[in-house]
């Protein structure tokens, strides 16, 4: 089991490493890692490039998660007992998320999972995860801070590691995820406490003022 997990994160972590604003990058000229809020996910791209950048790395960041998982999930031998079944679909989502946050060429310095994790959710269940990308939406709107409604996502992630998903490691899997996104926000929710951090509603109003 050791070995298959090993391959699943392996082959999650180097898809995780094909980021969005590197893509970005290439139609925009800007490395958004070096503006905004130096970090290389789509809501950064959002706040340095606009909304249309953003929707761009948030669509090839979601993407990279439910294909590796969704791949996954065709490949595996269905005799495979439901407990390893989901074991190995949570492996490969974490690398990816891994991937994600700590590319290689990066430096180990990159995203913050939040837009991987929904795709990974949504090839582990659809519904759930719709659901989840839709409370993120919500929540982010009603309370004009992006985190929020990240921290909102995973609780969804945390049902949806509970059921469908059966055994003890995608429990386990989910909140380790869980704690990694807390700490790797915990700038956002320091600025929040400060009144420094970027509101939603703002970043709406002044790239629609920009817009032409």
């Amino acid at each position: 089991m050791f070995f298959w997990l090993v391959i699943a994160f392996t082959a999650g972590y180097g898809i995780g490493c094909l980021h969005g604003s590197v893509v970005a990058q290439w139609f925009s000229g800007v490395n958004i890692k070096k503006e905004g809020v130096k970090n290389s996910g789509a809501s950064n791209a959002a706040i340095v490039l606009g909304w249309k950048y953003g929707a761009l790395v948030a669509f090839l960041d979601i993407s990279k998660g439910f294909v590796a998982v969704a791949g996954l999930r065709l490949l595996l031998d269905p005799t495979l007992s439901s407990d390893m079944f989901w074991t190995l679909l949570f492996a490969v989502g974490a690398g990816v998320v891994f991937g994600h946050n700590f590319p290689f060429y990066m430096n180990f310095n990159g995203g913050k999972g939040t837009a991987s994790v929904i795709g990974v959710m949504l090839a582990l269940d659809w519904k759930l995860g719709l659901a989840g990308g839709l409370l993120l939406i919500g929540i982010a709107l009603a309370t004009d801070f992006l985190v929020a409604g990240v921290l909102a996502l995973y609780t969804l992630f945390l049902v949806i590691a509970w059921w469908p998903a059966e055994g003890f490691w995608p429990v386990l899997t989910a909140f380790s995820l869980f704690a990694m996104a807390i700490w790797k926000h915990s700038e956002n929710l320091s600025r929040i406490r400060n009144g420094t951090e970027n509101k939603v509603s703002s970043v709406l109003r002044k790239k629609a003022a920009g817009s032409p």
